[in-house]
């Protein structure tokens, strides 16, 4: 887990998404890859082509100098960066951009901004590529790879696949917690063979299991607070397609409500 890529765009997330990407990638002692995205126009016809040409124009504008910024930061900051600059659409710019990084680090969620819609682009990679998304709230200032960790377990293959990858950052952490959300149907794996799992990397977590009631969101949230979590590795898990589980269940009220960040793998 060495190679990151944030989103850049000057949207009320950015800080969050850029402090927690410094904080990973330094913990890491990785690469950090910046891709800054302007948006095309949702218009482009006769009618509307100059319109669409102006708001293009201003956005870019505006992009340029966001990215000229934050080259100036990156400059005073003890990591090893580049830089990037993309027009299109998010999903489609971050695609191409990740196929050679570990992890991508986006917001779980940006409030009263429909664009970048933070949980669609989150689904959509997800969906369509091989890494792992850290998802953090839009008023995070950092990633304390060396607090606790909560690992939200299901016995789900997305889940095994996703603690797999997070073992480099799980390695970091002061304690791992396994919390289960109640039973596990009989062909999962199981919490204690997870943890054996950790085990033999040199992690040694605590497993709770817990039968209380509530939904397993909640549940998951609340053992979160409890043991002081400074994030949670969980996978997007739920229907048979991944994209809709993104959006629904667990992994949609976690995107939609997690105080901490959420690492996401599939």
């Amino acid at each position: 887990m060495k190679n990151v890529l944030l989103l850049v765009h000057d949207d009320a997330g950015q800080e969050a998404r850029l402090q927690g990407a410094l904080d990973l990638t330094r913990a890491l002692s990785g690469h950090l890859h910046c891709v800054d995205v302007t948006p095309l126009p949702l218009v482009a016809d006769t009618i509307w082509g100059a319109a669409a040409g102006t708001v293009l124009y201003d956005e870019s504008e505006r992009e340029e100098r966001n990215l000229a910024r934050l080259r100036e930061r990156l400059a005073g900051e003890d990591v090893p960066w580049t830089c990037e600059a993309l027009r299109g659409d998010f999903t489609s710019c971050l695609m191409g951009a990740v196929r050679t990084a570990d992890l991508v680090v986006l917001n779980r969620a940006l409030a009263g901004m429909p664009n970048p819609d933070m949980r669609t682009v989150a689904g959509n990679l997800l969906a369509q590529g091989d890494m792992l998304v850290l998802a953090v709230p839009e008023d995070c200032r950092g990633l304390d790879a060396a607090g606790p960790a909560l690992v939200a377990w299901d016995g789900s293959r997305a889940a095994m696949d996703t603690v797999r990858r997070a073992v480099p950052l799980l390695a970091l952490a002061r304690s791992v917690t396994l919390f289960q959300a109640g039973d596990l149907p009989d062909d999962a794996v199981t919490a204690a063979e997870a943890a054996t799992y950790l085990a033999r990397h040199g992690i040694k977590p605590e497993v709770e299991i817990a039968k209380a009631a509530g939904t397993p969101a909640d549940q998951i949230a609340a053992a979160a607070e409890r043991i002081g979590a400074r994030y949670c590795v969980m996978g997007a898990y739920g229907h048979s397609r991944l994209r809709e589980a993104v959006f629904g269940g667990v992994t949609q009220k976690m995107l939609g409500t997690a105080g901490l960040p959420l690492l996401l793998g599939h």
